[in-house]
Formats: structure tokens, sequence, C-alpha cells
């Protein structure tokens, strides 16, 4: 059956799916819906910045933000946190420019970074995948304090990065569209990648975008679940050692310091 959901997926993995399920997500038809996909997927309405009702789209409703205080940013110094609610489906040393054994697949920084000639910074870093269901809050924040140094928009395919995209479709993570951000902190640079995933219409940047940011604040949000990979330099971070592979981090929790750059 893995070769049929496999040729399913690969059918399902074209821009033109994605716009069209990005634009009824947009309509005001979908907001009847709201309702029903909040309690499937056992979202907490009342987290939401507003009522339930208030939402015109489901698109609205995905991107919502949360009541002030429910996701307090670790405010001890040098601290990186998450920037987002996820679950991390991959983490470690990156060896060689080799991120290895992300459910099973080894990826490079060269394709991550489609090339990009700052990837020889993160050739023996640290990298996080982290991934969004549906249930979690979609809103991506700046993990360190520090300003923007790049933006690069990569072009891609949406299959999913789900644990079955993860496993069983090669390479997704630097096959999929991605939006690229790199910044400046007290230590060297951190690179944000935002995966895009299958019925993802786009990611977007907050407008308008800053060119510093605090820890915390707003960068970024997904239209319907995805990923976030988050790079760090060489020798430059140091992890909470209690964070494993299947743990579930909220935005602005700390997963561990910064050190400086040797």
């Amino acid at each position: 059956m893995k070769p049929l959901f496999r040729l399913l997926t690969e059918l399902s993995s074209r821009k033109t799916i994605s716009r069209l399920t990005g634009a009824f997500a947009k309509s005001k038809a979908s907001k009847a819906l709201i309702p029903r996909f909040a309690k499937t997927y056992g979202i907490r309405v009342e987290d939401a910045e507003k009522h339930i009702s208030e939402y015109a789209s489901l698109n609205e409703f995905f991107t919502r933000r949360l009541k002030s205080g429910l996701r307090p940013v670790d405010t001890a110094q040098s601290t990186v946190v998450s920037p987002v609610d996820a679950l991390i489906t991959g983490m470690g040393r990156i060896e060689s420019g080799q991120i290895l054994n992300v459910k099973g697949q080894d990826y490079t920084i060269e394709e991550l970074l489609n090339r990009s000639p700052r990837m020889v910074s993160y050739e023996h870093g640290f990298y996080l995948v982290l991934y969004l269901s549906p249930t979690d809050y979609h809103r991506i924040h700046s993990p360190v304090t520090g300003d923007i140094l790049e933006k690069e928009h990569v072009p891609g395919k949406v299959y999913p990065v789900n644990d079955f995209g993860l496993r069983h479709m090669p390479r997704v993570l630097s096959r999929n569209e991605r939006l690229i951000t790199y910044m400046q902190h007290e230590s060297g640079e951190v690179a944000v990648v935002k995966v895009a995933a299958m019925n993802v219409s786009s990611i977007q940047y907050v407008d308008p975008l800053p060119n510093h940011l605090e820890r915390g604040d707003e960068l970024a949000y997904f239209e319907f679940g995805s990923t976030v990979v988050l790079l760090l330099e060489t020798n430059t971070f140091e992890c909470r050692s209690d964070l494993a592979v299947g743990s579930k981090v909220r935005m602005g929790e700390a997963l561990g310091k910064l050190r400086p750059k040797a």
C-alpha cells in the first residue's frame, strides 16, 4: 500500500491543489466549518484572541493570535526560545553539513538552504525540526533577539510533513517550498527555515516586518500546518538536556542557550 500512498501524495503535491484549498479556506463559505474544525482537532477556542464567531473564514481562524499572556517568552539572558508550538521530530548536531536520521532520512544543509553561501556557517551546528499539527497555534515568532540579515523564498512542492511524509517521501524538507530567514544575534547567526506542506496555501511574513526583532516577536505565520527547521551556527548553541525527539514545546519556551562563537 505504501507505493500507492506515495503515488497519490505525488499527484496531490501540486501547488494548484494547495491554491484551490487555500482559496476556499479564505472564503466566507468556509466560516461554517470553523466549529467542526476546532472540535475535530481539539483546539482550545477559549485561547483565541477573538470569539470563534468573529472569524470570517477558516483561514482567519487558523492563523489566529492568542490572548495576551498565554505564551510567556523566557527572559533568561542568551536564551533561544521555540518560535512555534510544535512537536520535535528531529534534533541534534549537524555533522559535516549533514542532518542525520530525521524519521530515517538524511538531509544536507546545502539542499535545505538552497545552496546559499551562508551554509558554511552551519556545517557543524545544531538543528531542530519543529512540526506543527492542525491543532497547534500557527504563528511563528523570533527565536532570538537580533536583526534580519537576509530572506529567501525557495519554490518547491507541498508534500505532507507529517510522520508519513517524513518517513516515506524522499527528502520533503528540502524539496518543499520554503521561506528562509537569516538573523544575526549576539553570538552569530540563526536560520529559521519555514517549510510549506500539503494544503498550505502560503507562508506569510507579518506586515510590517521590522528589521530588528526581540525574542518572541512575531515573524511570520503558516496558512495550515507545517514545519520549522531551526539551524544554529557551529559552536554557538547548547540545547536543553531534557529535550528529545518526541518532546512537545510551546512558543516562547527555552530550547537552550547561546554561547560565544568560538
